[in-house]
């Protein structure tokens, strides 16, 4: 995928499992004295206004404990908004740079249900990120290795200090115990779907469009830079499984002079061919179109073409998974879960 921004890691394009944009969410920290702990998976960039002061200090957009004066750590615990195979974790430090902490850890763990914050404690936790140095003021990216499905992560920082975000990249693996394979939204990235390619993502990227919810505003969906060609813009996205889409989504919330003119949506064969599944239609600024489509084939991945360029808020697909499909997505989970 072409970026903006091309120094940094490429598992940092995958989704930010933790994000409180997908329901991720800090149960518990040991200390939050100086500034919140559920600052740390808000998905927005970190902002920061010196000289600010509230009753404890200057204001930090992110988690800050008290200064240690005996031995010890602070730990923060997270429920991941997407339950899935870790790529990556980005410990972000930005403005912190007198009070970030030296050292970090990152654990993660895979638990069934709804635990409570005193459960996870007692939890039998895998190390990912283990007491690594981290710099002031800056994102430290961390590559982890596993092929194991988690639900929750736990963040220390040794021995105090400031966080700004904790980004926890990754795919995510839905239990299919708890989808509808005869009705589902197939693009959907809390299905399983995984953005595979796309033509510009200047300033924000494709995998938005496959967000839960709507979109606030416009950087919560996808949207390119200005084309000056005769060209346009595309994105791809692998399904949570092989199936057959009925039902096509197409938001351009909040998009009122950049949505594109026109769209269309293509659906790829076991071949490699692709067929159209929405032909070339035109688009509305700040609607939710929805289109019934057409009886098609049984496809694995789905183009969006928009024209000539802009962005979307939402691209769902609804459907219905094929035996195949079923029988992917039970794997999958099976294969992840140890």
């Amino acid at each position: 995928m072409e970026e903006h921004v091309s120094d940094r890691p490429e598992w940092t394009a995958q989704p930010d499992l933790a994000s409180r944009q997908f329901g991720g969410t800090v149960m518990w920290a040991s200390d939050e004295l100086f500034a919140e702990k559920e600052n740390l998976v808000n998905p927005w960039r970190p902002a920061h206004r010196a000289e600010t002061f509230g009753p404890k200090g200057q204001v930090y957009d992110g988690w800050e404990t008290r200064r240690h004066r005996e031995p010890g750590d602070d730990h923060a615990l997270v429920r991941l908004g997407l339950a899935g195979v870790i790529s990556g974790v980005v410990v972000d430090t930005a403005f912190f740079k007198g009070n970030y902490p030296p050292f970090v850890s990152v654990a993660a763990v895979s638990l069934p249900g709804y635990p409570s914050a005193a459960e996870l404690r007692d939890a039998d936790w895998d190390i990912l990120v283990d007491h690594e140095p981290a710099a002031g003021d800056t994102e430290n990216f961390f590559k982890v290795t596993t092929s194991r499905r988690y639900t929750h992560v736990r963040l220390t920082q040794h021995p105090d200090g400031g966080v700004a975000r904790l980004r926890v990249h990754g795919v995510a693996v839905p239990d299919p115990t708890l989808l509808d394979p005869r009705s589902l939204d197939l693009a959907a990235l809390e299905n399983g779907a995984v953005v595979t390619g796309c033509s510009d993502m200047f300033y924000s990227s494709p995998s938005n469009m496959f967000s839960p919810g709507l979109a606030a505003h416009q950087a919560e969906g996808w949207e390119t830079a200005r084309r000056r060609d005769d060209g346009n813009d595309w994105a791809t996205v692998r399904l949570a499984g092989a199936g057959v889409v009925r039902f096509a989504e197409l938001d351009t919330s909040n998009l009122k002079g950049n949505a594109p003119g026109w769209a269309s949506v293509s659906g790829r064969l076991d071949d490699g061919e692709w067929v159209a599944l929405l032909p070339r239609t035109r688009l509305q600024p700040d609607t939710r179109h929805r289109f019934a489509l057409a009886d098609g084939p049984e496809i694995t991945e789905a183009r969006l073409d928009i024209y000539p360029d802009g962005g979307l808020a939402r691209l769902r697909l609804f459907g219905e998974l094929s035996t195949r499909g079923r029988e992917t997505l039970t794997t999958k989970f099976s294969d992840t879960a140890s």
